[in-house]
C-alpha cells in the first residue's frame, strides 16, 4: 500500500499551477471530471429539490482576459495569490483560468474589482 502520509506532504507541497495540472491529469486518466463528480454529489447530500433552494456561497473569480495590461494584471495576480513572476504570468497567459477558487461573495467581488482595475476581464461562476 502506498504512504499515504507521503502522497499528503507532496501534494501539499504543490504550488496552485502544479495542482490544477494534476487535476487535468487525473480527470485525462481516469476519465472523469472533478466538476461533475461535484454536481453529482451535492443533490445526493440535500434530498430532492434542496440543492436549487439554496444560495451559491462559494465562488470561483475566473481571469478571462488581460484587457492588454498584462503586467498590471500579472502584478494584481501576484498581489492575491502569493505565486511567483513565473507562476503567474503563466496563470494570465492561459486565460481563462482561475485565480481563487471557493471564496465568499464578498471576497469574490473585491477580488473581481481589484483585477478589473488592473484591465483584466473578470467572471465569477
Amino acid at each position: 500500500m502506498a504512504d499515504l502520509q507521503k502522497i499528503v506532504d507532496d501534494l501539499s507541497a504543490l504550488t496552485v499551477l502544479e495542482a490544477a495540472e494534476l487535476s487535468k491529469l487525473l480527470e485525462e486518466k481516469w476519465g472523469v471530471s472533478a466538476a461533475a463528480a461535484v454536481a453529482v454529489a451535492a443533490p445526493a447530500g440535500g434530498g430532492a429539490g434542496a440543492p436549487a433552494a439554496e444560495e451559491k456561497t462559494e465562488f470561483d473569480v475566473i481571469l478571462t482576459g488581460d484587457g492588454g495590461k498584462k503586467i498590471n494584471v500579472i502584478k494584481e495576480v501576484r498581489a492575491i495569490t502569493g505565486l511567483g513572476l513565473t507562476e503567474a504570468k503563466t496563470l494570465v497567459e492561459s486565460a481563462p483560468k482561475a485565480v481563487k477558487e471557493g471564496v465568499n461573495k464578498d471576497e469574490a467581488e473585491k477580488l473581481k474589482k481589484q483585477l478589473e482595475e488592473a484591465g483584466a476581464t473578470v467572471e465569477l461562476k
